[in-house]
């Protein structure tokens, strides 16, 4: 009999959630930031191993904050906890364990989870050891905990076969030759929008927005339209830059993490917009997507 189940990815900003997702399927279709808070919206990876397939479910940081787009995101994240077979938590190796206290009281459902102690690559052995002993008196609560360097793949293995133990026996829910059942136009937008936290800095990322106009397909190009919505005036000149130096290299980080998915060449154009408090306005959240079922 094979196996098959949800498993959500749960953690703080930045703890290495998409950055694990894209290293397990061996693809990078999640958007990554070394900046908190770049996930905005549920996202999913299907990895098959052995009999089992594990559809991933990436999702924002647990985090607190006022506006409605980050309400959404924490939204998503609980939903995510609750709509699952199975939830990793990731922790970093450098955090207490607060954040794990945070999320115990989050998990009402009592879902099964693991907890991924990440980062391990960044401590020495003692720490790690340390760290490790501070979870033992949560194990009545947790599955199994595994360390992992993701940048290494340490730890996968272990991780992917815990797992497994813990889905339920099921046919596969997906086509084993998926990667994910994301569109397409989203995993782009993340790849621009992953392009503007890479090239730009400050609270520009956190304003601004992509959405796919439109796709034109064929067997040797793709034409990708796009326009990034930022919420003032000012952003559009650093969004661009002085003769268009910056949006060209956004343009050219989004486009090259487009033709390495898509296996051909991809013509990117981006335009800017400007949407006076778009962080703030639900029916223009709910308009682009950022709608709560």
């Amino acid at each position: 009999m094979s196996k098959a189940g949800f498993v959500s990815l749960i953690g703080r900003p930045n703890a290495g959630k998409s950055t694990l997702m894209n290293s397990l399927l061996g693809e990078n279709i999640a958007m990554v930031s070394q900046k908190a808070n770049a996930t905005r919206k549920r996202s999913n990876a299907i990895v098959m191993y052995e009999d089992t397939q594990i559809i991933f479910i990436d999702t924002p940081g647990l985090h607190e904050r006022e506006k409605i787009l980050n309400q959404f995101m924490l939204d998503e994240a609980l939903k995510a906890i609750g709509d699952c077979d199975l939830i990793v938590y990731l922790a970093p190796v450098t955090d207490g364990v607060e954040h794990y206290e945070k999320f115990l009281k989050l998990n009402n459902n009592k879902t099964k989870h693991i907890i991924v102690l990440s980062k391990i690559d960044q401590v020495s052995q003692e720490k790690l050891f340390k760290r490790i002993s501070s979870y033992n008196q949560f194990s009545d609560y947790f599955e199994a905990l595994i360390p992992v360097a993701i940048p290494k793949k340490v730890g996968h293995v272990d991780l992917l076969k815990t797992i497994s133990k813990n889905l339920p026996d099921s046919p596969y829910l997906f086509d084993p030759e998926d990667l994910t059942s994301e569109l397409v136009r989203d995993i782009y937008a993340g790849f621009i929008r992953e392009g503007i936290f890479e090239n730009v800095s400050d609270e520009i990322p956190y304003e601004s927005d992509v959405i796919i106009d439109s796709i034109e397909e064929d067997n040797k190009l793709d034409k990708i339209h796009a326009t990034i919505i930022i919420e003032k005036e000012s952003q559009k000149g650093i969004i661009i830059g002085r003769g268009g130096d910056s949006i060209k290299r956004i343009g050219k980080y989004a486009r090259e993490k487009i033709e390495f998915l898509s296996g051909k060449k991809a013509f990117l154009d981006l335009q800017v917009t400007v949407k006076k408090g778009w962080t703030k306005d639900k029916a223009f959240l709910e308009e682009i997507g950022y709608k709560n079922d």
